[in-house]
């Protein structure tokens, strides 16, 4: 299986590395190019395509639906075709249903942002519309936080579902918000699926595997396009979609198995925290601009240059820096996570110390910048380059 899992990683990229190519040609015919969002943001507008999502989109979802496909008509010529997922066709025939809701989901929300990229929604709708997508995923589908956990409770399962829509929407809008410098979005989401993906080919969870494996490389193909030069951007037409595809099978991940001594990823209950390290950056990003948007007076939802990656350039470094740093830390982060069920105690509080250092030292490095710059930032697009604009080229 391991084998199939990494088939497929190849086979996302080879399938997204040409299909970005042709969209970043195909996008200047058609003239598909970066528009300014909605009201209020401060963003620079550059003639690059923002289609690259539907690269990323298709490079998992034809596969991904080609599969689903083979074990809704003939799970048995699956089998025939791919004999090592023999012994898994009782699993995939009572998770089929649970993985075309994800499918759907994932659809839904790529074809929002594709609408977004032209017509811009505004933030309450887009927020509404996102609420739906993950309020039906988790109805409908087994994507549930914590239900084992929760379920002996009095409104357990109210209560994973409620965190299951809130985690949902919170990496959604994560992954939109760090989508805000060429490179950025994509490498650090290829960083997290990849470490997803580590954690479900050592647990046996070969679907989750092969779902995430062709995330890896439909993200790995979309990068070389889109590394600072970019030549196309994934727009919100990837960003919601990647965010929804990170979210769900994370969710889906069982990190802990206290009655297997023997659980790869350990039986220590933190280890279901997993998911909260490797996705720290993004989250701890989008957690701090709405934090400082708020308490401005300004919509979370309206962009601007507070983001962490336009707090680093403004210190000096080049984008290209910027961006690599926040990938490394990023590498940092995940990594810690994937180990951390099988910490004893107090190695595990030295991660979460680690951490918190990491995140103290960016607050210190973002609130530096925002002591010496203007209060107030043009609230509407312009055209011409103001200086805060020369920071990215997105803001979310």
């Amino acid at each position: 299986m391991v084998l199939i899992v990494l088939s497929l990683l190849l086979a996302g990229f080879t399938l997204s590395a040409p299909l970005t190519g042709l969209l970043a040609h195909l996008g200047q015919r058609i003239g598909a190019l970066d528009t300014p969002g909605a009201k209020g943001h401060i963003k620079e507008l550059r003639k690059i395509p923002n289609i690259g999502g539907v690269a990323i989109f298709w490079s998992v979802a034809l596969p991904l639906g080609s599969a689903l496909a083979f074990f809704f008509a003939s799970p048995e010529s699956a089998a025939s075709w791919a004999p090592a997922i023999k012994p898994y066709l009782e699993r995939a025939e009572t998770t089929k249903f649970d993985w075309l809701v994800i499918v759907c989901g994932a659809l839904a929300m790529h074809i929002m942002g594709l609408y977004d990229d032209r017509r811009a929604l505004s933030a309450w709708p887009k927020l509404f519309l996102q609420l739906g997508v993950a309020l039906g995923t988790t109805l409908f589908s087994d994507v549930r936080l914590l239900a084992n956990d929760l379920a002996g409770l009095p409104g357990g399962e109210v209560l994973s579902i409620a965190l299951t829509v809130a985690w949902i929407v919170v990496v959604v809008n994560a992954v939109n918000f760090i989508d805000n410098m060429d490179g950025l979005a994509a490498g650090i989401s290829m960083i997290a699926a990849a470490c997803f993906m580590s954690a479900a080919i050592l647990t046996g969870q070969w679907f989750l595997a092969s779902a995430l494996a062709l995330m890896v490389g439909a993200l790995a193909g979309f990068l070389i396009w889109n590394i600072p030069p970019a030549s196309i951007f994934m727009g919100d037409g990837g960003s919601l979609f990647v965010g929804y595809m990170l979210a769900t099978l994370s969710a889906r991940t069982v990190y802990v198995d206290s009655m297997h001594a023997d659980y790869a990823l350990g039986t220590a209950w933190y280890g279901v925290l997993m998911p909260l390290l490797v996705l720290a950056i993004p989250l701890y990003d989008g957690v701090y601009v709405t934090v400082w948007r708020v308490r401005r007076g300004k919509s979370p939802f309206v962009g601007g240059p507070e983001h962490i990656s336009h707090r680093l350039v403004q210190l000096g470094l080049s984008k290209r820096r910027a961006v690599a740093v926040l990938w490394l830390l990023t590498a940092v982060t995940a990594m810690s996570g994937i180990g951390l069920g099988l910490m004893q105690p107090w190695q595990a509080a030295l991660v979460g110390a680690q951490l918190f250092g990491i995140f103290l030292v960016m607050l210190v490095l973002e609130t530096s910048v925002a002591r010496i710059e203007p209060d107030a930032a043009p609230s509407v697009h312009v055209a011409e380059k103001s200086e805060p604009e020369k920071l990215g080229r997105d803001a979310p």
